[in-house]
């Protein structure tokens, strides 16, 4: 099997994290090749947690304010797991980058650097209205609604510019799959497109 690389978005609360493991796990059962999986606000946590820096001070000063980080920020995550561990032989999953339009161009460029062949751009559509109610239904301690409706205008505002540049780029196989179905279906879905 050739090497695989899926970039996902969608809402919050559109599943589209557990979608990402479970892909994971099936390319796993399907081929010995190595897999990385870029979760970008899971590394950004462990920089913040690392600490020890004047950078990952203001970060962590901006994610307590619920305020955006600068677009350079995310990008270094992602680049710095790329220029590091990426070596053209491994499945990519990426979850969480290029959330806003500024970030997608170099998204694009980076995979265009290491030669990566024909990347598919998985997008979990749901409406506001379910993600509002799954998350309320899971119980977080940081999901009260008004920091979910937060959350899902900042999706439409500032991630949906991002998701319409990869729909409209060629480079990209972009594929869009209802997220409002059981994760079962979707995951089913979403397989039979990535593997065939």
């Amino acid at each position: 099997m050739e090497p695989k690389t899926v970039i996902f978005f969608g809402r919050s609360g559109s599943g589209k994290g557990t979608q990402a493991k479970l892909l994971i796990e099936k390319l796993k059962a399907s081929t010995d090749r190595e897999l990385i999986y870029i979760e970008t606000g899971a590394r950004i946590r462990q920089f913040i947690q690392a600490g020890g820096t004047y950078a990952s001070d203001i970060t962590k000063g901006i994610i307590e304010k619920g305020a955006l980080l600068p677009e350079f920020l995310p990008v270094w995550i992602w680049a710095d797991i790329l220029i590091n561990e990426y070596s053209g032989n491994e499945h990519l999953i990426i979850d969480g980058a290029s959330r806003r339009l500024g970030e997608a161009p170099v998204l694009k460029s980076a995979l265009e650097f290491f030669n990566v062949k024909n990347p598919y751009v998985i997008f979990i559509n749901t409406s506001n209205e379910w993600s509002l109610k799954r998350l309320l239904e899971r119980g977080r301690s940081d999901d009260d609604e008004a920091e979910i409706r937060r959350r899902l205008g900042w999706f439409d505002e500032s991630v949906l510019p991002a998701v319409n540049f990869f729909q409209n780029n060629p480079y990209f196989h972009f594929i869009e799959v209802n997220g409002e179905q059981s994760i079962e279906d979707v995951h089913s879905e979403v397989s039979s497109i990535v593997l065939g």
